[in-house]
């Protein structure tokens, strides 16, 4: 049993036991990612927790009572909805895994529901101030190494995760491609953009030379970047650059999406670049305006012909104006 398998196992508890033995599964028999098993950890050591406070200690006691209230006591400390649902997924996994091994009959997570919360629209920079920022020399001149993450990251769509682990031997000999393993270890292939060529060329003028299995992003002492020292590194790009709001590495990826899609609308070819398994999670990205709609409706219906100033939002701009000129 590893450290971080056994850090679930704490509270000495067959519980935590079975925990700790389905980490190593997952990590050796399943190959997960580290970051998959580290997740799982973090999640099921709470469980396994709460579960001991409640003097439930063996797998065979937990029912749909004890995961309820788990979730309740995980909502109650402020944790939410989308944290919750994905807890929830770890202890349902694991159960399932317990079932195929007989430890228990039936899942008792398995009719549980999570709870909901709205979906929220991805937060995005705008268009024009994003490409202003890319296209500014201080932010070039100032952090060369920075500013071609942020201008990968917005060619290519790449989580922060892909990013971190990239490498010189996954780009091919041009820099006109890049294959990216994600999540669920599925490999794709995204082309890289003129711009973002560019930026990596002329990192790679100041990066200490490497072999191709090296980190393509590495810090001073040349060793690969954390996903702090990335998130750091872009938000002293970006004050350099002059680009505004918030800035985190997934918002160059909902920028990729949000932005390609407005001008293409083909959600099946950007589901594709993003490595998204369902259409589902990239459909999240298509928030375009009324004005956008309209425009596309009216080009491709011969008889449309749609009239932006009548639509909802400007008729009852207009009745409000009518109705404080009748008062």
């Amino acid at each position: 049993m590893v450290g971080s398998e056994s850090a679930v196992a704490e509270c000495n508890t067959p519980l935590g036991a079975a925990a700790a033995d389905y980490l190593e599964w997952l990590r050796v028999a399943k190959r997960a990612s580290p970051n998959t098993v580290e997740a799982t950890r973090r999640d099921l050591a709470r469980f396994v927790e709460t579960t001991a406070e409640r003097g439930v200690s063996t797998p065979e006691k937990v029912d749909v009572h004890v995961v309820r209230g788990f979730l309740a006591r995980r909502r109650k400390l402020g944790l939410s909805a989308a944290s919750v649902r994905r807890e929830l997924s770890s202890v349902r996994t694991f159960f399932r895994h317990l079932c195929r091994l007989g430890v228990v009959k039936l899942n008792p997570v398995a009719d549980v529901r999570a709870p909901k919360s709205p979906r929220k629209l991805p937060g995005t920079f705008e268009k024009d101030a994003l490409a202003g920022a890319l296209d500014s020399g201080e932010g070039r001149a100032a952090h060369p190494r920075d500013h071609a993450m942020a201008e990968l990251l917005y060619s290519c769509g790449l989580r922060l995760a892909e990013v971190q682990t990239l490498t010189l031997g996954q780009f091919d000999a041009g820099f006109t491609e890049v294959r990216v393993t994600g999540k669920g270890s599925k490999t794709r292939i995204v082309p890289v953009g003129r711009k973002a060529r560019e930026a990596l060329q002329a990192w790679l003028l100041q990066r200490p030379a490497a072999n191709p299995a090296s980190p393509l992003f590495v810090g001073q002492r040349g060793a690969a970047l954390s996903r702090s020292a990335i998130a750091q590194g872009l938000k002293r790009w970006a004050a350099a650059a002059g680009l505004a709001g918030r800035v985190h590495p997934h918002r160059f990826r909902h920028a990729f999406a949000t932005h390609m899609l407005e001008e293409s609308a083909d959600l099946r070819a950007v589901q594709e670049l993003l490595g998204h398994a369902n259409l589902s999670t990239t459909q999240i990205y298509t928030h375009l305006d009324f004005e956008r709609l309209a425009q596309v409706y009216d080009a491709a219906h011969p008889r449309a012909e749609v009239d932006l100033s009548v639509s909802p939002k400007n008729v009852a701009e207009q009745h409000k104006s009518d109705a404080k000129i009748s008062n």
